[in-house]
């Protein structure tokens, strides 16, 4: 930043603070290093990469897509320690052929593919040594990065949601717990034919590594040149999944990396490969959604001030400044849900519009503070379909997805 703030000035422009920090040679050096420190880190990269545009340089978004999957390897010295210490001295055993260069290397692990025979292809997600131990450190750097940067407000206390991230990033890294999901959505979701859920191989999965079985398809982000019957479809299908989860499940993959999807042309199936983020909804969270959604739809506009306390975004003593705020906010993100027909994501402003209001209400100097846990990751998964529709330039009706759950008022 030093540098290319001191070549402006050289050619006698006034530099910007984004200006300098956003330029392409940056932004690569940051995916560069970001890749090499994996973890929770790397994670920050991911999201920032989700952007379509709205919010960053679409050339600032592309150069950080690499850390979706695309993270620096093991090397093998320490890649055969990390199987002989899980599997035991004779592993390959187990194998008919197993490739020592990973097909995808992401925040937490690397992907490997190997036959247990000529038939059967699995993936094999292998966790970096150390991830564990690290992740605490992470988040805490993370932070003091933001403090740094003097984008968190002095006034506001993040030490609870901390220790919450701390949490998840936590269970994240535990692959028995990232199993036992799977086997939970392979259930719920065994009528639904439109999905495609890895198999488990129990056997060869520990803590550390996860077997499953290997699955073909397009990253889902790269089907932009698709028709755009095909793209609304993909999105429809996924906006439906979202509010499965939301709604009948208790349980939501809160990781909207696009890398976590992939789409099967031959089958016209999604696939959906990542489980680690999964969460547990309360059903008072749930229930809470259903009624601000509710009224909020009905007409006129109303803000249920109830299921927004039971969400964790207004208190008691919340002004009623705030409250307006938060009724601007809403009446912009219920945009989609309100429309009659077909919303398209390609021509909608939402995005910038949320961005710049979000913004607004975050510099009020009494208001900040933060909502459970569980909702902070809901928004997660929500963010993530919303910038993937955008991605994909789909037109979805979320009005008739949304029926099926609308509360009369």
């Amino acid at each position: 930043m030093l540098a290319e703030g001191a070549a402006q000035l050289a050619a006698g422009k006034r530099p910007k603070l984004n200006e300098v920090l956003l330029t392409p040679n940056n932004v690569k050096r940051v995916a560069d290093q970001l890749a090499k420190l994996r973890g929770a880190a790397m994670k920050v990269g991911q999201l920032m990469s989700m952007d379509a545009g709205d919010m960053l340089p679409k050339e600032v978004s592309e150069l950080l897509a690499r850390l979706r999957a695309d993270a620096d390897p093991m090397p093998i010295g320490q890649l055969s320690q990390v199987l002989l210490n899980e599997w035991g001295d004779n592993w390959q055993q187990q194998f008919q052929q197993f490739s020592l260069q990973p097909i995808a290397a992401a925040s937490i692990g690397q992907v490997h593919s190997a036959y247990l025979d000529k038939q059967q292809r699995v993936a094999i997600k292998i966790q970096y040594p150390g991830v564990k131990g690290s992740i605490d450190s992470d988040v805490d750097n993370v932070v003091s990065l933001l403090n740094i940067s003097g984008v968190l407000p002095k006034q506001f206390d993040y030490q609870h949601i901390l220790q919450d991230a701390k949490l998840q990033l936590h269970q994240e890294a535990d692959y028995l717990q990232e199993a036992e999901y799977l086997r939970q959505y392979q259930s719920k979701l065994a009528k639904h034919t439109e999905f495609e859920i890895p198999e488990l191989f129990s056997h060869l999965s520990t803590s550390n590594i996860l077997t499953m079985s290997h699955h073909e398809g397009e990253a889902i982000d790269q089907l932009q040149q698709q028709p755009q019957a095909l793209r609304d479809e993909v999105m429809h299908k996924l906006f439906s999944l979202l509010m499965m989860e939301l709604f009948e499940f208790g349980l939501m993959q809160t990781d909207p990396n696009f890398a976590n999807y992939l789409y099967s042309a031959q089958a016209n199936k999604i696939v959906l490969l990542d489980f680690g983020a999964t969460r547990q909804i309360p059903q008072q969270i749930s229930q809470a959604y259903r009624q601000l959604l509710s009224r909020a739809l009905a007409e006129p506009f109303t803000l249920d001030l109830a299921a927004l306390e039971q969400l964790g975004f207004v208190k008691p003593d919340s002004t009623e400044r705030q409250i307006a705020t938060l009724h601007s906010m809403l009446a912009l993100v219920i945009q989609p849900l309100k429309h009659s027909g077909t919303y398209d994501f390609a021509s909608s402003p939402l995005a910038k519009e949320l961005r710049e209001a979000g913004m607004a209400l975050s510099y009020e100097h009494d208001y900040w503070h933060t909502p459970p846990i569980d909702v902070l990751l809901i928004h997660r998964k929500i963010g993530g379909m919303y910038l993937l529709a955008s991605r994909l330039k789909a037109k979805v009706n979320l009005q008739q997805l949304f029926e099926p759950y609308r509360l009369e008022y």
